[in-house]
């Protein structure tokens, strides 16, 4: 089994305690992908030291040659982008064609933060006194704490790393458990386009690991993407710690359907919205409102587009949608269709595990 151990200062550092938790394809819970160190205080400490000792010479760095360091990574990710791909879909599911398009949002990012480097803009307003002058300039936070979801492992770590780096801010980095892997290759990047040691760092383990992180009295701003739950804890957090936050949080989205609508373009929306991603996104379709007069029209033809949704590995060029995440995210999938099953739903396709084919091995 491949050993994986946290990046800090530029460095693969073991940890200094044995305990690990183990990244699985969940595709095929026989595939395991490694052995990830499971971060204690001491690592996170460890981490946030190297951040905060590179930012002094990171942020002095002038931001266009910063954003020469991005623009790098931006061609790498391009270089590497089908290799990552499959590392993706193998350690969190979602079909190639939509690890593609994970990639490419942040190698579209790359080269966004890269080119706003030289519009890193002040401000100058007229002075009432006539030996005086205003005038305001930007200058990075510090060290920054992102936390991110599994499931958009690259392209949600790099809207908020690379914009973050191109400012002069330096980042540790404590990815999900379940999509650790994409972190090393991102570290593995980051490193190749120039990026010095210590500027960015990587801690592995769970939601401890996230709570030490925020606690850190040297990390400044904490970015965090995952559920409601845990980013009003951390939004609590950094207002008594006097913190600034960026949280993006779960959804309850509904899409209207109306009578004048196009309605075979509303139907491949709700199709993409529900079902992208195993429907795990803070924007899927999750609530469907339609108007009574297109109702059993609309419903049986989005059950026979979802009936023809090819189920599967992802890694398979055949696949539209692949498996949950986990056993637990299965058993509460489980769950709410019983307790809509017990309050009068009809549930209208599906509602059961399914075990044909690839879906076998889950």
């Amino acid at each position: 089994m491949q050993q994986f151990h946290n990046y800090i200062n530029g460095s693969l550092t073991p940890s200094s305690h044995g305990n690990t938790f183990i990244n699985i394809n969940p595709a095929d819970t026989n595939d395991i992908i490694g052995q990830f160190p499971l971060s204690s205080k001491q690592e996170i400490d460890l981490a946030v030291d190297s951040a905060t000792k590179a930012f002094a010479s990171w942020s002095k760095i002038p931001a266009p040659k910063r954003g020469d360091i991005l623009r790098k990574a931006g061609d790498i990710f391009t270089r590497r982008k089908d290799e990552l791909s499959a590392i993706m879909t193998r350690e969190m599911g979602k079909p190639l064609f939509e690890t593609l398009g994970d990639i490419q949002e942040a190698i579209d990012t790359a080269y966004y933060a890269a080119t706003e480097t030289r519009r890193l803009f002040g401000y100058t307003a007229p002075s009432e006194m006539d030996n005086k002058m205003n005038m305001s300039f930007r200058t990075p936070i510090g060290v920054c704490g992102i936390i991110t979801a599994w499931n958009f492992p690259i392209a949600v770590p790099s809207w908020k790393i690379l914009p973050a780096l191109a400012c002069g801010n330096t980042i540790v980095f404590k990815p999900s458990e379940d999509s650790p892997h994409s972190a090393h290759i991102f570290a593995e990047i980051l490193e190749e386009a120039g990026c010095p040691p210590g500027v960015f760092n990587v801690i592995y383990g769970d939601g401890s690991a996230g709570s030490f992180l925020v606690e850190h009295p040297s990390v400044k701003l904490i970015g965090f993407t995952g559920s409601t739950q845990t980013g009003k804890k951390i939004a609590e957090r950094c207002g008594g710690l006097n913190k600034k936050c960026s949280l993006e949080m779960g959804g309850k989205n509904a899409q209207i359907v109306m009578p004048d609508a196009n309605l075979e373009l509303a139907l491949d929306g709700v199709l993409w919205g529900a079902f992208g991603t195993t429907g795990q996104r803070c924007t899927a379709t999750s609530r469907l409102i339609l108007h009574a007069d297109i109702y059993d029209s609309f419903i049986n033809a989005l059950i026979t587009k979802t009936t023809q949704i090819k189920l599967g590995n992802g890694a398979h060029a055949t696949t539209q949608m692949g498996p949950v995440i986990n056993v637990k995210q299965l058993e509460k999938i489980i769950h709410y269709v019983s307790i809509a099953r017990s309050e009068g739903a009809t549930c209208v396709i599906g509602g059961d595990v399914e075990i044909a084919g690839d879906c076998s091995k889950i």
